[in-house]
């Protein structure tokens, strides 16, 4: 964040001084937006074009890509800025050199002034600013043929891979727990199976509770009287 923020502020600075360069005298008193952009290409005339027909044109532009550039988060198009200023004013040197014979600095005016100095500063500002700035992926690399991406499931058509259950067929094991071992009966199907003599019930009686159990002990066996020395005597009349 704070790297996009410094870069921003470099870049839209070095746009500013580029812009307004051209209004400020670039060699001998002269203006910078009196020299025609054509000229840096043919050579350096007397002639005082308009603003748009002036390296102000050519600075505009520059203005402009950089002001996207920090709109965008593009370095590139912030580094292209740079680079048309840059460029421009270089070329503006070499002809002007050739059209005076050199380029001097004096104390006077009579040399290269303040305007140029504008443009190149202007030119490093957006440099700079290309360099600081983190661009779209906030200074975050990408990753390289996908090493930092995690391995995708495979589908259906291919074999288990993952987990390693040398199984054919997609895993779908979602536990850590190891996998349910198979039922180890082998016979047949209890609804295929057909009853047999041990399955009849072989209990001849009902099962009674304990009261019929105590009646049913009485009358099997009767309860007779104890006998003692008054069990032969007569009953009284």
């Amino acid at each position: 964040m704070v790297r996009n923020v410094l870069g921003s502020a470099l870049a839209l600075a070095g746009a500013a001084a580029a812009v307004l360069s051209p209004f400020r005298d670039w060699y001998d008193g002269r203006l910078g937006r009196h020299y025609r952009i054509d000229e840096l290409f043919t050579g350096v005339t007397g002639s005082r074009p308009g603003p748009l027909g002036s390296i102000f044109l050519a600075f505009l532009f520059a203005a402009l890509l950089a002001v996207v550039g920090v709109v965008l988060r593009s370095r590139l198009l912030v580094a292209s800025a740079g680079v048309v200023v840059l460029g421009f004013t270089v070329l503006w040197m070499v002809r002007q050199g050739e059209s005076m014979g050199s380029l001097t600095v004096a104390g006077d005016g009579s040399g290269l002034q303040w305007g140029v100095a504008n443009a190149v500063g202007g030119a490093v500002l957006l440099l700079l600013g290309a360099v600081v700035m983190p661009g779209r992926h906030g200074g975050r690399r990408p990753a390289r043929g996908g090493r930092d991406q995690p391995y995708a499931a495979p589908g259906s058509e291919h074999p288990d891979t993952w987990p390693p259950t040398q199984e054919p067929g997609p895993s779908v094991q979602t536990s850590t727990l190891p996998e349910p071992e198979p039922d180890p009966y082998t016979g047949p199907s209890p609804a295929d199976r057909r009853p047999g003599p041990e399955d009849r019930d072989t209990a001849p009686h009902p099962v009674t509770g304990p009261r019929d159990q105590d009646t049913a002990d009485t009358a099997q066996y009767p309860v007779v009287p104890d006998e003692g020395p008054d069990s032969h005597r007569p009953p009284h009349a």
